[in-house]
C-alpha cells in the first residue's frame, strides 16, 4: 500500500492513484525526451490530409500492401516498455477529481516535507513513475516534475499524497 497515492482535499471525488498500472496507459510520456523536444503546433486537418495523401500515393505506386512488420513492431514496443523511463501528466487525474472552483493551491505531501504549488501550475505537473523499466521503489513511488522542466535534475520525491486547497 506504500505505492498508493491519493488526491484529496477540496475535490468532489477523492482519487486513489496506483503508479504500477500506468505502464499500460496510452497517455504515458517518454521522460528521456519530454523536456528536450518541444511539441510542434499541429493543424489536425493538415495532418489528416498528409496521412491520406501518403496512403493514396503508396497505394498507387505499390498497390495494396499489408504491413509485414506487425510482429517486429510489437517486439519493439515490448522492449521499449521494459527498458524505458516514463511519466504521465497529472492534469487528467486532477480534472477527474473535480476540484472546487475556489481551489488555489495543491500541496504535495512527501515523507518528510510538503510543497505548495499554485493550482494553475499543478495542472502542468508530470509524474515520473519508471526509470529504465523499473518502478521507482527507492525514492518513489513517483517523482514530480514541473511542466517547464525547471526541476528536472531535482524532482520532488517520496510523494505520499496531493491535497487540493
Amino acid at each position: 500500500m506504500e505505492n498508493i497515492i491519493t488526491i484529496k482535499g477540496q475535490v468532489k471525488y477523492p482519487i486513489t492513484l496506483d503508479p504500477g498500472v500506468w505502464i499500460f496507459d496510452d497517455r504515458k510520456l517518454d521522460l528521456t525526451t519530454y523536456f528536450s523536444i518541444k511539441p510542434e503546433e499541429k493543424n489536425p486537418l493538415e495532418e489528416y490530409t498528409k496521412s491520406v495523401s501518403k496512403h493514396w500515393d503508396r497505394e498507387i505506386i505499390e498497390g495494396a500492401v499489408y504491413p509485414p512488420t506487425l510482429k517486429t513492431e510489437k517486439k519493439f514496443m515490448k522492449e521499449k516498455v521494459l527498458t524505458g523511463t516514463f511519466a504521465i501528466p497529472f492534469q487528467p487525474f486532477l480534472q477527474n477529481a473535480e476540484p472546487d472552483e475556489t481551489a488555489s493551491i495543491v500541496v504535495i505531501k512527501c515523507s518528510t516535507e510538503e510543497h505548495e504549488i499554485p493550482f494553475v501550475k499543478a495542472k502542468e505537473l508530470i509524474l515520473g513513475f519508471s526509470d529504465n523499466g523499473k518502478p521507482l521503489s527507492v525514492d518513489g513511488p513517483i517523482h514530480v516534475y514541473f511542466g517547464d522542466g525547471s526541476n528536472q535534475e531535482q524532482p520532488i520525491k517520496y510523494v505520499k499524497e496531493f491535497i487540493v486547497k
